[in-house]
């Protein structure tokens, strides 16, 4: 186990901090996007400016749902040197596809993630958010994490990819945030899931970071998982239709990439049966694996991240997705492990303070 993760330290204002992340990954941000530009046109007779011009109308969304996150994305893609547009499929791809899909009949999935949630009474006082990062095996090079100091705000270390503003995360005022993708029918002109996580990951409350949740005008479907210091949590389906919540209470919550409520269900998009059926396990799994311990800890739960029944994803064509990286966060401590790449084949890291060292 030998891959460490990159680490980009980030700070000041919104525009300062995007213009460092494209700056400091410019030729890897443009790869990203125009691989990403390329799988949006899946199932569709889409020409590439298309694509793009769908994502361009999506800006408007963006920045009335958050006008500093929009400007970081700007500085972003301006020091990237790709447009604020291509920005918006880099960073919100898996949204992207949903909007896609519902105005084009795109084809392109990302049957992605399997996410836990531990309440503290079972895991020693202080609960954890918990899970795999999965994605195209493509992606697994553009792993980083961004440790994030804004000019005001709590600051931030963020499990991410390159060009995407922040994917899974905890800031110091103890709200943590984690993802599992949906692929959803009602898919519109919207805002994109990494907004979403950065702009819980602003707040200092889980009831503010769950109104960024409920308020957005969102483009695609996301199963949000979100864990405060105190143990307050929850699991959110969200779609643009309609929002499920699943809150935490004296048991673990599991999600992987299906619907688990007849009110998101109805709008859940048809799935290869390979697909549907690695959802499933996973879930299957998962809950096993959490119910055979007793008391949860960061090891068990690496441990549960690593196994490769079938929670720790290796690719086979032709969908080829991997676990492409792994996070354990725990609020209550500000602790976060996580690692770069597979699970089971690498180290993972713990980070303290939220950055401030980096610990063996």
């Amino acid at each position: 186990m030998s891959n460490r993760l990159p680490v980009l330290a980030v700070s000041g204002s919104p525009s300062d901090m995007g213009a460092a992340h494209g700056a400091a990954y410019g030729s890897e941000i443009r790869a990203y996007a125009a691989d990403r530009s390329a799988l949006a046109r899946a199932g569709t007779d889409l020409s590439r400016g298309e694509v793009v011009a769908i994502a361009e109308s999506m800006l408007d969304a963006h920045h009335a749902y958050d006008a500093d996150l929009h400007d970081e994305m700007i500085a972003m893609a301006d020091a990237a040197e790709i447009t604020p547009a291509e920005a918006v499929i880099v960073g919100g791809y898996t949204d992207f596809l949903d909007t896609v899909r519902s105005l084009a009949g795109g084809s392109a999935m990302e049957d992605t993630c399997t996410a836990v949630i531990t309440p503290d009474e079972v895991s020693d006082g202080a609960g954890f958010l918990a899970q795999t990062w999965d994605m195209h095996s493509s992606a697994t090079p553009h792993v980083f994490m961004l440790d994030l100091a804004p000019a005001s705000g709590p600051r931030s270390m963020i499990f991410t990819t390159h060009g995407t503003l922040g994917q899974i995360g905890m800031n110091e005022a103890g709200i943590a945030i984690g993802i599992n993708n949906l692929s959803m029918d009602d898919g519109r002109i919207g805002v994109t899931w990494p907004f979403v996580v950065r702009k819980a990951l602003r707040q200092t409350t889980f009831a503010a970071a769950m109104m960024c949740i409920r308020e957005a005008p969102l483009a695609g479907g996301h199963n949000f998982l979100v864990l405060d210091r105190f143990g307050e949590g929850a699991s959110v389906e969200a779609t643009p239709s309609v929002m499920a919540v699943d809150p935490l209470s004296d048991g673990p919550l599991v999600h992987t990439n299906h619907c688990l409520f007849p009110e998101t269900e109805r709008f859940e998009s048809s799935r290869p049966a390979t697909l549907q059926s690695s959802s499933d396990d996973r879930l299957t799994d998962a809950t096993s694996l959490l119910a055979d311990v007793s008391v949860h800890t960061s090891e068990s739960l690496i441990a549960l991240l690593r196994d490769e029944r079938t929670i720790c994803r290796r690719p086979i064509p032709p969908f080829d997705y991997e676990s492409s990286g792994a996070v354990v966060m725990r609020p209550a401590t500000g602790d976060m492990w996580a690692c770069w790449g597979n699970p089971a084949d690498n180290q993972f890291e713990r980070f303290s303070g939220l950055g401030a060292s980096r610990l063996e």
